[in-house]
């Protein structure tokens, strides 16, 4: 991971506005005593939307203070995880999926669309309106490539569909989120190709597995509906002996296994000779 630095340029103070320090108090009275730096995340990712869109280093102090935590413990949080933004980006603020499934399917061509209409990884356009970077899965694999503006997600984009959407946002528009093809949802290209009989879905089947007829000339054979055999009702014949029955033989075995001729060593497991009194030597 890349070393993750606060932007040079800051801002003089940071405080949360009435609002979002009545919410952050509620926040932090969901924790038990002694346990408020739990919070941590969800009070940063708040002072940056705030801050627009990214974390000045007095806000992580402000942060720290309403949580009684150390300075470098919140810092610590702010420069790990790649959800805070150490600098200040764009309005919109466009974030590439360049992982392998991206990748694959594109993700080079809209890294050469941004560098076009925005700049470099990190630049912020004159007019304050795009900032973008590269980063790592968004989640959306089966629609790559794609890239998140803000909080939207915009799928399955080639060179052309990404400029378009800039183009949108840069006059004004709100682009529609989601596939930029066609596709609906991470459905198949040209919609979906299993599990389209209409008698699926209207309750029509409920006739079939009633064993009735759906008249339609596309009908299915009733199901017939078995019920297991039984024993009881001479149905099927038991598998081996009943229990119990074969208790004699048990007991023709257990003799015949007893009667050991004398000077023989019984076998482990088997009863005692007749005659023989518990623990003496059978062998005698």
């Amino acid at each position: 991971m890349s070393v993750r630095r606060l932007d040079p340029i800051q801002p003089e103070a940071f405080e949360f506005s009435p609002e979002n320090l009545s919410w952050a108090k509620q926040i932090i009275a969901k924790y038990p005593e002694g346990r408020q730096a739990s919070a941590v995340i969800s009070l940063l990712w708040r002072a940056q939307e705030q801050s627009g869109g990214w974390l000045p280093e007095p806000a992580i102090r402000y942060v720290a203070d309403l949580l009684s935590m150390a300075y470098i413990r919140v810092l610590e949080v702010a420069t790990f995880y790649t959800m805070f933004n150490l600098s200040p980006v764009g309005r919109y603020y466009v974030q590439l999926c360049g992982t392998t499934p991206c990748w694959l399917r594109g993700a080079d061509d809209l890294k050469a669309v941004c560098r076009k209409e925005i700049g470099e990884p990190g630049h912020v356009t004159a007019d304050g309106l795009f900032s973008w970077q590269e980063v790592e899965c968004l989640g959306a694999c089966t629609n790559a490539p794609m890239v998140q503006i803000n909080a939207d997600f915009y799928e399955d984009l080639d060179a052309e569909s990404l400029t378009k959407v800039l183009d949108e946002l840069r006059g004004g528009k709100m682009p529609k989120p989601g596939p930029q093809n066609g596709r609906i949802n991470s459905a198949p290209l040209g919609g979906p190709n299993t599990l389209q009989d209409p008698n699926l879905y209207n309750g029509n089947y409920r006739k079939v597995w009633a064993g009735e007829s759906l008249g339609n000339g596309d009908d299915q054979a009733p199901i017939k509906k078995a019920k297991p055999a039984s024993v009881q009702t001479g149905e099927r014949k038991p598998k081996g002996a009943p229990r119990g029955t074969d208790a004699s033989k048990a007991d023709e075995e257990r003799r015949e296994v007893g009667n050991v001729p004398a000077g023989a060593s019984t076998p482990p497991g088997a009863a005692p000779q007749a005659g023989s009194a518990p623990g003496s030597d059978s062998k005698q």
